[in-house]
């Protein structure tokens, strides 16, 4: 059974379009350093599950496309690589602490569906992005996912 995720990612470093560009549609979804995430990915996502890419940081801030996962939680090689940002002194490739995982771009959408849109969604209150809007890889019900979809299909 699939499950459904939300993808934070600030557009000036890598956004949805990147995605789209990347050869095959393809991109690991890597760097993430949050403890909760970072179980998410390793336990819970899984190969066919759909993702929301929510672009932050940014003038819109909002969901702006769809992406599937085409390949599960594997050790994320920036933690072992002591030139990057994302390094981890205590991680090891006997026990790795972060994991990434790929995804393909399936579509963008018409416009993104705005933070603040969602924010005024009576059925969208409870949603993981309002009550702890910093996890980058958090879960989506299947309810909050369809009136999303719809969301970005309507007029601008």
């Amino acid at each position: 059974m699939s499950r459904y995720w939300l993808l934070k990612t600030e557009p000036d470093t890598f956004s949805i379009d990147d995605l789209a560009a990347a050869p095959q549609k393809i991109e690991s979804w890597d760097g993430i350093r949050n403890y909760q995430s970072r179980n998410f990915i390793r336990d819970d996502l899984q190969v066919c599950d759909e993702c929301f890419i929510y672009h932050s940081q940014c003038k819109q801030v909002g969901i702006v496309g769809v992406a599937t996962v085409v390949k599960g939680a594997y050790p994320d090689p920036s933690q072992f690589q002591t030139n990057s940002r994302y390094f981890d002194i205590k991680a090891s490739k006997n026990n790795p602490r972060w994991f990434c995982f790929d995804v393909k771009f399936k579509e963008k959408f018409p416009h993104p569906v705005l933070l603040q849109t969602i924010k005024q969604h009576p059925l969208l209150d409870t949603m993981t992005l309002i009550k702890q809007g910093r996890l980058s890889v958090q879960a989506v019900k299947p309810e909050e996912w369809q009136i999303i979809e719809h969301m970005a299909k309507e007029p601008f």
